[in-house]
């Protein structure tokens, strides 16, 4: 009776490694290096009239946000500040980040600039993006 040894594939093992380097390097990046992906967390939708982006930021001060669209580019950067601690204390956990952030995402139209409102309240931003009067879809009529 033959055995059949399977060798392997060399792409599966090139693969292997490749997670095995991944995860040795992440597990050495200093904690104070890492940043928290997409922060803030945003929710965005559309209609035929504009473009809304929801942004929740819990901790945040309403005079520690700066909102700014340039081209079609819309930008939300500010900063959280750490909590105080008392005398003599120290944390046992933290997962709250604290420092400046940055979030920027493409807009896919033009926005009317002059018409754009921002709201914040509970910690969630609000940022309604009107749709430039030439970027607003037109329908064409057929003559016979």
């Amino acid at each position: 009776m033959y055995r059949r040894y399977r060798t392997p594939s060399v792409w599966r093992e090139m693969d292997r490694l490749q997670r095995e380097m991944n995860r040795l390097f992440s597990s050495y990046t200093p904690s104070r290096l890492r940043s928290a992906p997409g922060y803030p967390a945003l929710n965005i939708w559309e209609n035929e009239d504009s473009q809304m982006v929801s942004a929740e930021m819990p901790g945040v001060q309403i005079e520690d946000i700066d909102i700014t669209v340039e081209g079609d580019t819309l930008t939300i950067s500010g900063e959280r500040s750490s909590d105080d601690l008392p005398e003599g204390a120290r944390y046992h956990r933290r997962e709250r980040a604290a420092g400046e952030f940055l979030r920027s995402i493409r807009l896919p139209y033009a926005v009317d600039l002059e018409n754009i409102k921002a709201s914040f309240s509970d910690g969630i931003l609000t940022i309604r993006l009107p749709r430039a009067e030439a970027e607003k879809p037109k329908k064409i009529s057929i003559k016979i």
